[in-house]
């Protein structure tokens, strides 16, 4: 899949560094790098924007899970974000 740029929602940033510590850099990181994982999560509230997850490490090698709703026009719109947990790990280093 490929993201062709990433819309921030504040209320979701501030959630994801506060709750989850993770930042902004990182889910660039995560959803640019060409390893990470896409998986269909459900189908959207709105016709052609579903929510996926993205499975992907970081730069400095954190393992991330990114959810976000793909845009008709490619864009990101990330919800959330936190840490792979074991089972998400072993499925993505598996792939």
């Amino acid at each position: 899949m490929n993201v062709r740029g990433i819309i921030w929602v504040e209320e979701f940033v501030e959630k994801l560094a506060s709750k989850h510590d993770v930042q902004r850099e990182e889910i660039g990181q995560v959803l640019t790098n060409r390893k990470t994982m896409f998986r269909f999560v459900e189908k959207g509230h709105r016709r052609g924007e579903d929510v996926y997850a993205a499975l992907g490490r970081t730069g400095a090698g954190r393992c991330l899970v990114v959810f976000f709703v793909r845009k008709e026009d490619g864009r990101a719109m990330v919800v959330s974000a936190c840490t792979m947990t074991q089972s998400e790990k072993r499925r993505y280093e598996t792939k």
